[in-house]
């Protein structure tokens, strides 16, 4: 599988998806072929070779006919456009996504309906060619997972049809909603609601980069001089799944250490967590301050849960703070089968890289019903299942 990770240490916005694009390989000339397709005129496109400070990339520069360039249009008018074109369905339709997402922000910005938002600077024909080009060149290159870093938004205020708004611009806000994002400080509208629209649409994770082995890095150039190099990196590279046959993830690691609670908690801490969906839980002995012995209690959960469990755990335990990170994980891919054993049918865990089983556990569960069932000792089950188990690797 090949992944693209967009690394938006200086925000991102449509022309600098196009030039990070471009400079990670996509041609201009397969660019241009796949927006004539709109059936759009009046509008050229080129890339130039350009440094922000010290670091080279491209930047998309797109032409538009000054009358063309301020016309406004509703979601009825892109859709419509997007429609009749020749483009593929696939990046019609992510296309469309993209815009509709830009419509119900602005909706909800301004308390009105999609059909009533005409898009102003989102709307305009250089928008259109930046969502369109950013789907297009994204398909041309092959890339089949988009993975997104936390969305550095900027500071201060910008200048835009409806007047001076603060930075991020409500639109912005509104798409970014649920998304990891932070500011340095950094004085500038680092983030733009096109940028803002293809990235939230397009990306299905936001966090760290994914482990993959690297093929190529493209950077995009934004118009701004700004205190960092005004630049959004894009790296590709085929996914380590793909290439090692192993399944990779991201899980949350979350932790506490607790010196003062009863030992008995522990227990129904543990039940309670594995039944909410937590990965693992697992305790580890420390040696605290002040010379008290304790525990490091540590939960792995997929990243959707961490607050659920972070109020579970507050609320649970005698904790007052506890310390998290998103983690990579590789696995064996998992599957459960049933076969027969002296005792009857049961579960058995199989693991698998790639078509090569690797290990058969049989489910300890199985084999404990098994054994309190028959009133047979529960080793007896566990050596019956195991000699199964060998003859399934």
């Amino acid at each position: 599988m090949k992944i693209a990770y967009f690394d938006c240490f200086s925000g991102a916005s449509g022309d600098m998806i196009l030039g990070a694009l471009m400079d990670a390989g996509l041609s201009l000339e397969t660019l241009k072929a796949e927006l004539a397709k709109l059936k759009l005129t009046h509008y050229d496109l080129n890339v130039e070779k350009i440094a922000k400070k010290g670091i080279a990339g491209s930047q998309a520069i797109v032409i538009v006919e000054e009358y063309h360039h301020h016309h406004h249009r509703h979601l009825a008018d892109v859709r419509a456009i997007i429609e009749n074109s020749d483009l593929e369905n696939s990046i019609k339709e992510k296309s469309i996504d993209i815009f509709t997402c830009l419509a119900e922000a602005e909706a909800k910005v301004h308390e009105t309906t999609v059909d009533h938002i005409h898009f102003h600077e989102v709307g305009a024909m250089d928008a259109i060619i930046d969502v369109v080009g950013s789907v297009a060149g994204l398909a041309a290159l092959g890339i089949e997972k988009i993975v997104c870093s936390a969305l550095h938004v900027g500071a201060g205020t910008v200048e835009c049809a409806h007047g001076t708004l603060p930075v991020p611009a409500p639109a912005t806000v509104a798409l970014i909603q649920g998304k990891p994002i932070y500011s340095t400080g950094v004085v500038g509208e680092l983030l733009t609601p096109t940028g803002a629209a293809i990235l939230t649409t397009l990306a299905s994770e936001f966090g760290p980069m994914p482990a993959m082995t690297l093929e190529t890095t493209g950077y995009g150039a934004g118009n701004a001089d700004i205190s960092i190099p005004n630049l959004l990196r894009i790296t590709i590279g085929e996914s380590a799944e793909e290439i090692k046959g192993i399944e990779t993830e991201r899980v949350a690691v979350m932790e506490t250490s607790i010196d003062d609670m009863n030992p008995q908690i522990y227990g129904y801490l543990m039940e309670k967590m594995l039944q909410m969906g937590v990965m693992d839980v697992f305790l580890v002995p420390l040696h605290m301050k002040k010379n008290r012995p304790g525990v490091l209690l540590t939960v792995l959960c997929k990243m959707e849960m961490m607050d659920q469990i972070t109020a579970f755990l507050l609320t649970e335990t005698t904790t007052i703070g506890l310390r998290w990170r998103i983690d990579q994980r590789m696995k064996a891919h998992r599957e459960i089968r049933t076969a027969k054993t002296a005792y009857g049918n049961m579960s058995f865990k199989v693991a698998k890289i790639g078509d090569r089983t690797v290990n058969v556990t049989p489910e300890y569960e199985d084999c404990k019903r098994v054994a309190m069932k028959k009133n047979i000792p529960l080793i007896n089950v566990l050596d019956a299942a195991r000699s199964v188990a060998t003859k399934m690797v």
